[in-house]
């Protein structure tokens, strides 16, 4: 689909803000018109800039189906996170890209999908979501399993809770919903992420697992799942929070011999395990 996108993903393209959607104390989804047609599959990203402050890559959280707008979901981190934070409705921005390599969905064909994701790493896996949705009668079942610290810190609660959980009436869809720490109001789960994995009703030797989120969160759900019986090559892992250039000048993002930017940043666990970097 991106290859019938913009002719030089080099060119930043004028955006306008249509809102703001504050998710978590830290954590804002800004969504944009751009002026003329942007496209993207789930896994690739974008870089984006804030006139007179700079530039900095997300990956889209939002549907590839639905082009007219781009979501992008940004936890406040530095300078260019903070100037994002501050948008308002009808403020300008450019995005460049689509760079990067999507999930293969042609390798989950036919295969039960495990997502696990933690935080604002919940944000690629929402683009993804939506596109198995897209396309769902091409997967045995997709089972979603999400953590937060808190349900304050829930990225996407609403939406979660109010329509997502439904969509298991219709179609071959679960969530398992977690928070490190609940409140009164909370009716869910409270572990970390990784106990949503306890007693899975999945077939392993027919599924693929996807994994985002914080560091210590990919490596103890990647050792969980493998302690499952998931095999390496059947663990994705997104790998957005090494990005930084985009483009494969600046070499932050190397891991081993495989650059985020350009190699991802999806990549099987089987690919990177070795590397020491995997997950400083």
């Amino acid at each position: 689909m991106s290859d019938m996108n913009q002719s030089n993903i080099y060119e930043p393209i004028r955006c306008t803000v249509d809102g703001v959607i504050e998710e978590s104390p830290a954590i804002k989804t800004i969504v944009l018109i751009p002026e003329k047609q942007f496209s993207f599959e789930a896994g690739q990203f974008i870089s984006m800039t804030v006139p007179d402050v700079g530039e900095a890559p997300f990956t889209p959280s939002s549907s590839p189906f639905k082009t007219e707008k781009i979501e992008v979901t940004v936890m406040k981190t530095g300078l260019v996170t903070g100037a994002i934070h501050a948008l308002k409705k009808g403020d300008v921005v450019g995005i460049r890209g689509p760079y990067g390599k999507p999930y293969p969905l042609e390798n989950f064909a036919g295969k039960e999908v495990l997502l696990v994701g933690g935080g604002v790493g919940l944000a690629p896996l929402r683009s993804l979501f939506f596109s198995l949705l897209h396309t769902i009668n091409a997967y045995e079942k997709i089972t979603f399993c999400c953590g937060a610290k808190t349900p304050a810190d829930y990225i996407y609660k609403n939406q979660i809770l109010d329509e997502w959980l439904r969509y298991s009436e219709k179609m071959p869809v679960s969530f398992r919903i977690t928070v490190d720490k609940k409140d009164e109001g909370w009716n869910f789960m409270e572990g970390l992420v990784t106990t949503t994995l306890d007693n899975l009703d999945i077939k392993i030797s027919n599924s693929v697992a996807v994994v985002c989120g914080p560091p210590v969160m990919m490596r103890f759900t990647t050792l969980k799942l493998l302690d499952l019986g998931y095999s390496d090559s059947d663990i994705y892992l997104s790998m957005e929070r090494k990005m930084y250039c985009a483009v494969g000048h600046c070499r932050h993002c190397l891991i081993g011999p495989y650059f985020v930017c350009k190699d991802g940043p999806v990549f099987t666990y089987n690919a990177i395990r070795n590397e020491p970097s995997v997950w400083a």
